[in-house]
């Protein structure tokens, strides 16, 4: 039986169950690369549980995802108000972020750059309507391992 990526994402997606880093990291290793100009749009998030210290808290402040309408115009942490309604929480990002071409474990993917931290977080294409993300960097939230996520394209937006 072969490896497939995109079926064993979608099947962690699906279950919500927490996956080892290991797990992941096979995934991430058998996906394509992404460029910035085929990311641009507004896109929803999700966890891939890994038992990281981030694992919940995105859900804690109602994070929905981000959008990227240009290279330089970026909005990481997109969440809901009281009232329902989406923002972009500045705040709680340190500012936005912007998106570059950055090399990640060998290979050069599109990446998310925080404005006000030393957070990256790298995309890899599962299909042409999700990302996978491993948020990468020197704070204390990335130092000891990385947290995954996933994007997936939201046009109703």
């Amino acid at each position: 039986m072969t490896f497939d990526p995109k079926t064993r994402f979608f099947d962690l997606v699906a279950s919500g169950e927490l996956s080892e880093p290991q797990t992941l990291d096979e995934i991430w290793a058998a996906l394509p690369t992404v460029r910035v100009d085929e990311i641009l749009g507004p896109w929803r998030g999700g966890e891939l549980p890994s038992g990281h210290p981030m694992d919940g808290q995105l859900e804690k402040v109602r994070w929905y995802g981000k959008t990227f309408t240009s290279a330089y115009d970026v909005q990481p942490l997109v969440c809901r108000d009281d009232a329902g309604e989406l923002y972009s929480n500045k705040e709680l990002g340190h500012g936005e972020a912007s998106l570059w071409h950055v090399e990640f474990r060998g290979e050069v993917t599109a990446s998310m750059v925080y404005d006000g931290q030393a957070v990256i977080d790298h995309f890899k294409r599962v299909d042409d309507n999700t990302l996978m993300g491993i948020m990468n960097g020197k704070t204390s939230l990335v130092r000891d391992r990385h947290f995954y996520f996933y994007l997936q394209r939201d046009e109703a937006r």
